[in-house]
């Protein structure tokens, strides 16, 4: 008969969709500037059992997606909140690594997991600007300062420079995911876990890369029970950045949304 006094269970819940890292200049994606607030404001509820991150991100800037992780797993520690990340349709590359936060991942059957790599794509002109009878005129100081320009030869050096690079890349990356899943990962399944390949959430739970089939309401319920009240926290767009987007010029708009729709495209999305 008292049960009208009896206390629900609050998670805090907030969503990181997009691409990491500057996707235009008035267009932003997951970045640690614009994403900061809001993840101390979901750990700041006190009451809050805790927190629930839903990602939806085909990955980008490693730099970003660093920071992004960094500052979950500390505010987890001084809150002593609990963190559960969801995977939407995509938690790839550096969406995989901001899932690797979370105490616990979960995905849908069909969410795409994994990438755990480091890729550089660029075009070479030089061919093309000879064909049209332009003359490329580059001054450096510092030898390697035109590295991979994109209307000079490729140098054996540059590239092998770039490798060494993404090879440290990687291996930061690799450290975040084996400190993260530890006895998790399913090292015997035969199949190269950080080889940038991806899986569907059914393979990625066999892999150990997450924990369990389901979306966030079904788990959250099933953990915390039905009497559970799910706070969402979610950033407004205020209007002088609506009007800024709005007044972008229409070729970088389409440019950078060109740019975006190709990272999300490795993943067939």
């Amino acid at each position: 008969m008292f049960s009208f006094f009896k206390k629900k269970n609050i998670i805090s819940h907030l969503k990181l969709s997009g691409v990491i890292g500057n996707v235009g200049r008035f267009r932003q994606g997951i970045e640690y500037s614009s994403e900061e607030e809001i993840i101390k404001k979901a750990f700041s509820v006190k009451k809050a059992l805790a927190v629930a991150i839903t990602i939806n991100s085909p990955g980008g800037s490693p730099v970003q997606s660093h920071l992004i992780c960094k500052l979950i797993k500390e505010q987890s520690k001084k809150t002593k909140k609990k963190v559960i990340i969801f995977a939407e349709d995509v938690a790839a590359s550096g969406g995989y690594l901001i899932a690797c936060a979370g105490d616990e991942i979960y995905a849908n059957s069909s969410s795409i997991i994994g990438s755990i790599g480091v890729i550089s794509a660029s075009f070479g002109f030089k061919n093309l600007i000879e064909k049209i009878g332009i003359e490329r005129r580059v001054y450096t100081a510092g030898k390697n300062k035109s590295t991979l320009d994109p209307f000079l030869d490729e140098k054996e050096e540059d590239i092998n420079r770039l490798k060494n690079i993404q090879l440290e890349i990687h291996q930061d990356f690799i450290d975040v995911v084996e400190e993260s899943r530890k006895e998790k990962l399913n090292k015997k399944s035969g199949i190269e876990l950080f080889s940038g390949e991806f899986w569907a959430g059914k393979k990625a739970k066999e892999l150990g890369l997450i924990d369990g089939i389901g979306n966030a309401d079904q788990i959250l319920r099933e953990k915390y029970g039905d009497d559970l009240e799910i706070k969402k926290f979610g950033k407004s767009k205020g209007w002088l950045s609506k009007k800024l987007a709005s007044s972008e010029n229409y070729t970088d708009k389409v440019i950078s949304l060109l740019e975006e729709r190709s990272i999300w495209q490795r993943y067939g999305l």
